[in-house]
């Protein structure tokens, strides 16, 4: 394993390397978006590859549909798959619920679509990620460019009245122009410091006109697969009660180690 990876980025794979094992011939599987969710794309793109795994991927996000067919995943949108079997994801923050806070990546809207249009969610996470309460990470809302500042001024006036500690809000920058996610949109970052109540939130901030979405996934997923930077794993079935721990071994993964970028 080359020497300069850091632990996070570790346990990033060891537990995109576990996720993958959930994946079974002739699948319709979402590909997430974010630096965790490129490993796991690679490591798809590995069994592709060298096992002949046949799998159709719905990518949520550019940049993710470039990867995924540059390792040789057959990729189609989401109309044409209409429902899949399962996707995986990364996330910015969850908790014991497995809620999750998700977008720093920009790619929150397509995300969150793919994710319900899926028998199952699984998210995979360095242990960093998870937290007592949602909203130590700036919350993502995805807003139409048009009057945007009288949105955001609306979303902050809104969040007197809810259950958080942060109530301010800036838009987001890619150098100095506003980002443009996939849909042409902007994004607003709320900085909460905490979510007393992730669900009326999530609803509330929705009624704005000019939001589009919103980067609370409340109920969605499904599995979370925790990594650590020596290889073990823990995974949490929400559904099922259950807790498992595993081990992931980096000795064949030099190839996914050496090519991958993020």
């Amino acid at each position: 394993m080359p020497a300069e990876l850091s632990p996070i980025d570790k346990a990033k794979f060891a537990a995109a390397k576990r996720a993958v094992d959930f994946v079974e011939d002739g699948m319709r599987v979402g590909l997430g978006t974010g630096s965790t969710a490129a490993w796991m794309v690679r490591c798809l793109g590995e069994l592709v590859r060298e096992e002949g795994l046949r799998i159709t991927g719905v990518p949520t996000s550019s940049r993710t549909a470039d990867l995924a067919r540059q390792v040789g995943i057959t990729v189609v949108g989401l109309d044409e798959a209409k429902w899949l079997d399962l996707t995986i994801d990364g996330t910015d923050e969850f908790d014991a619920n497995l809620n999750l806070i998700k977008g720093g990546g920009g790619a929150l809207l397509q995300e969150k679509i793919v994710a319900t249009a899926s028998d199952q969610m699984i998210v995979i996470a360095d242990a960093a990620k998870e937290v007592a309460q949602l909203g130590a990470f700036p919350l993502p809302v995805e807003v139409v460019p048009f009057g945007w500042q009288t949105t955001k001024a609306l979303i902050e006036e809104t969040l007197v009245s809810l259950d958080v500690l942060g109530r301010s809000a800036s838009l987001r920058l890619n150098g100095q122009q506003p980002f443009i996610t996939d849909e042409g949109n902007y994004i607003v970052d709320l900085h909460l410091n905490r979510i007393g109540n992730a669900r009326q939130l999530a609803l509330v901030v929705n009624q704005i006109p000019g939001v589009v979405e919103n980067g609370l996934f409340i109920d969605i997923c499904d599995v979370v697969i925790i990594g650590q930077g020596d290889g073990r794993v823990e995974l949490r079935d929400i559904n099922r009660g259950t807790v498992e721990h595993d081990r992931i071994d980096f000795v064949d993964a030099e190839n996914i180690f050496a090519d991958l970028g993020d």
